[in-house]
């Protein structure tokens, strides 16, 4: 979890002051791990309610669980800042391309996106390593449904209504075709709208087609083929990017698959090994038993050939006695 903003105690979001200040407690509640985003909603809107705060704590209390992908591009805005923002400035960087009046504008555009497609893919990584720690599974549909809201704040980053990095609760759609035009700045959008507005209300549009000087309406006609051209380009990228985090993503999963295949057979190899050497261990266990008991069986036989042996000494020294006695007489 990262270090800056909000600090936690015990694991929730613990109220900031002064009061009406509810930014830290928000980013704060957006950090946690997503199996405690409800237990701290509701700690903190008690908090709040008891610091008589009512209506911040009923405004925390319609805040929506954020999804597994809306949680994990939290983590990265929050936990990887820095590999953030840089794919947040590969989308102003393709506006301005989309918006200049250089001559090389197309290959600014195309810079752009394939520095953005770079980002993507680094930030893709970091998602799946969070998942991963966070004990979910970064399938490739999680993995495209991250990069897909990526895409999409990286588009709307400087617009008015962008949704706020670090507290998202659903996934963000990147934008279509029909789309860029919107993205453009506010400037040639009214340049466009007063060029429009050059005829006359006396003029029929089809006149004022015909009476617009060439050089004008071939301007407009080469900034129009520019910004589709600049859609085309951006599309492609898109799919680009998409075939390649696909791509990446089942490399991943068939590598883990092999790995997990592999495992397997290790741990019948282990069992088997297991198995033989509980078979050669009892093997030696019965041997050593018979073993003992032979040798218990000689040590028998070899007391009592001890004893025999003793007697027939002693038997053999009686009669010594008895044959000196009569060859003495």
């Amino acid at each position: 979890m990262a270090k800056n903003g909000k600090q936690l105690a015990n694991g929730k979001p613990k109220v900031s002051e002064p009061k009406g200040k509810l930014d830290n407690d928000l980013d704060a509640l957006f950090k946690l791990p997503l199996s405690e985003f409800i237990s701290g909603r509701k700690t903190l809107a008690a908090e709040l309610k008891k610091s008589g705060r009512k209506d911040d704590a009923q405004y925390v209390m319609t805040l929506v669980k954020p999804s597994v992908s809306a949680w994990a591009v939290n983590q990265l805005y929050w936990q990887h800042r820095e590999a953030f923002d840089q794919l947040m400035a590969t989308g102003q960087r393709f506006r301005q391309a989309q918006t200049s009046g250089r001559a090389g504008k197309i290959a600014d555009m195309r810079e752009a996106l394939d520095a953005r497609r770079k980002a993507l893919l680094r930030l893709s990584d970091l998602a799946a390593a969070l998942l991963t720690d966070a004990g979910s599974s970064a399938t490739p549909e999680m993995i495209h449904r991250i990069s897909t809201t990526l895409e999409g704040m990286s588009a709307y980053a400087s617009l008015p209504d962008a949704q706020r990095p670090g507290r998202l609760n659903r996934d963000v759609d990147p934008p279509g075709f029909e789309s860029f035009a919107s993205l453009m700045p506010a400037a040639g959008m009214t340049q466009m709208k007063k060029e429009a507005g050059r005829v006359t209300s006396s003029q029929k549009p089809g006149d004022a087609a015909i009476t617009r000087p060439k050089s004008e309406s071939a301007g407009k006609t080469s900034r129009v083929e520019q910004t589709r051209q600049a859609s085309v380009a951006a599309a492609k990228v898109s799919l680009q990017d998409a075939r390649s985090l696909l791509s990446k993503a089942k490399a991943r999963a068939q590598s883990l698959e092999t790995a997990q295949k592999k495992a397997n057979v290790a741990v019948k190899e282990t069992e088997k090994q297991k198995g033989e050497a509980e078979a050669r261990f009892e093997k030696a266990r019965l041997a050593s038993e018979d073993a003992i008991q032979r040798a218990q069986g000689i040590a028998v036989e070899l007391e009592a050939a001890a004893k025999a042996l003793a007697e027939a000494q002693r038997t053999a020294e009686r009669a010594a006695k008895e044959l000196e006695k009569f060859v003495g007489h």
